[in-house]
């Protein structure tokens, strides 16, 4: 079967600071000539208009009804790639074979004349794509109704939300039978139902007409839910291509490098904390969870002065800074009255933290009431949602703890 994407050795070059130059008189073009020089020149004494490449050496093949996921960190070349393979950016390097039309939704703004209405933009969008009129006509009404604009339709876009102008844009890449379809970070954008009504919409395409997809998503739950394949950027570079799990995975344990803290301003103290970290069964720090896997506190007690009644007082924090839980526990027996560091490891059950960005605060205190050493909101973690339950409950707010063991029983 032949590829119905084919990138070979793409490269995209820009340059820092460079201008599209617009319409000017000719004092001002006077005017610019005169401070280019002087433009050119930073702080630091380095040029200004410097090069980069957001892509370099890119090849892989997409095959007719594939769903590619696209994942990595802000900077990868993600959104750089999708322009290229939507034509909105020339490549710098290489080539890029496309056989079949492309239906695009990347950054809003992208693909609407704002001073036309919604009306005239399908239209638009549909003659752009090479269709007659009368099948535009035919896809309209089913258009609109997946929109849910129909009281905004002959309103000029540029008026509309952000939200809405997402909604008629995934509408209209969707149902006007691209081959390929193409769907940026954007979706965010829209609430959370119509996000999931833009998944389902996608598994359908491809399910049941069979369309190739291309999609880019930092939520790695809606990756593992929708695609078959992946593939893994790093600095504008193919870091691996493969199954959609194996991307996944690939991808969580390449974040492995965690927010460890360390107290450098407590050594005068008879007891403190020296150092806490998030990480895996090897001991290495971390910063992202999967939803499926344990959570490891590991922490460093430094004992100055001899106590058997040294506790630490330990919480965790949720992303709005507000404590999900409070624990305590007694350490200063363990020193057996010596002096000294040790340190001390606490295994949260798997399974059992929501999706949700996360943090510590501690105090280390004697006999709970004098407090010697104490800190708010460090060692901060993620726990992400790999491929759950939870990805079809993607952005909604489902508190911070997951409650799999109970017991329930009906009292007549």
């Amino acid at each position: 079967m032949k590829p119905i994407i084919r990138v070979e050795n793409l490269g995209k070059q820009y340059t820092i600071g460079a201008k599209s130059e617009p319409y000017t008189t000719l004092r001002e073009s006077l005017v610019r000539a005169a401070r280019k020089p002087l433009d050119m020149v930073r702080r630091n004494g380095k040029a200004e208009n410097t090069k980069f490449w957001a892509l370099k050496d890119v090849s892989f093949d997409v095959m007719p009804g594939e769903v590619v996921g696209i994942i990595g960190r802000n900077g990868a070349g993600k959104s750089t790639l999708l322009k290229v393979l939507s034509r909105i950016t020339e490549p710098t390097t290489g080539r890029v074979e496309l056989y079949g039309r492309v239906g695009s939704l990347l950054e809003v703004g992208t693909g609407f004349h704002p001073e036309l209405t919604g009306r005239e933009n399908i239209f638009l969008n549909g003659a752009i794509l090479g269709m007659r009129r009368a099948e535009i006509e035919k896809k309209f009404d089913e258009i609109v109704d997946f929109a849910e604009i129909e009281e905004f339709l002959d309103t000029p876009v540029k008026r509309y939300s952000s939200g809405m102008y997402v909604r008629l844009a995934f509408a209209v890449a969707a149902h006007l039978e691209p081959e390929i379809l193409v769907v940026d970070e954007v979706l965010a954008v829209g609430d959370v139902q119509f996000q999931r009504k833009c998944i389902g919409k996608m598994e359908e395409l491809n399910r049941n007409e069979g369309r190739t997809v291309l999609f880019v998503s930092h939520q790695l739950g809606m990756v593992s839910e929708l695609c078959n394949r992946g593939i893994v950027l790093r600095q504008g570079n193919i870091l691996l291509s493969g199954s959609a799990s194996d991307a996944i995975n690939f991808y969580v344990e390449e974040q492995a490098a965690g927010n460890v803290f360390i107290n450098s301003d407590s050594s005068s103290k008879p007891a403190y904390l020296a150092s806490l970290k998030v990480v895996n069964e090897q001991g290495e720090p971390l910063s992202e969870i999967e939803h499926h896997s344990a959570v490891i506190l590991e922490m460093e007690i430094a004992v100055n002065c001899p106590h058997d009644g040294y506790s630490v007082g330990l919480g965790m924090l949720d992303r709005h800074k507000k404590r999900v839980f409070t624990i305590n526990f007694n350490v200063g027996k363990f020193y057996n009255g010596n002096t000294g560091r040790k340190t001390f490891r606490i295994v949260f059950p798997r399974d059992f933290f929501m999706p949700g960005n996360y943090s510590w605060l501690y105090t280390v205190n004697l006999n709970i009431f004098d407090v010697f050493d104490s800190h708010q909101d460090c060692a901060g973690f993620r726990i992400i949602d790999a491929g759950s339950e939870f990805a079809s409950y993607e952005n909604f707010d489902n508190g911070s703890v997951f409650m799999r063991n109970y017991s329930i029983e009906t009292i007549d």
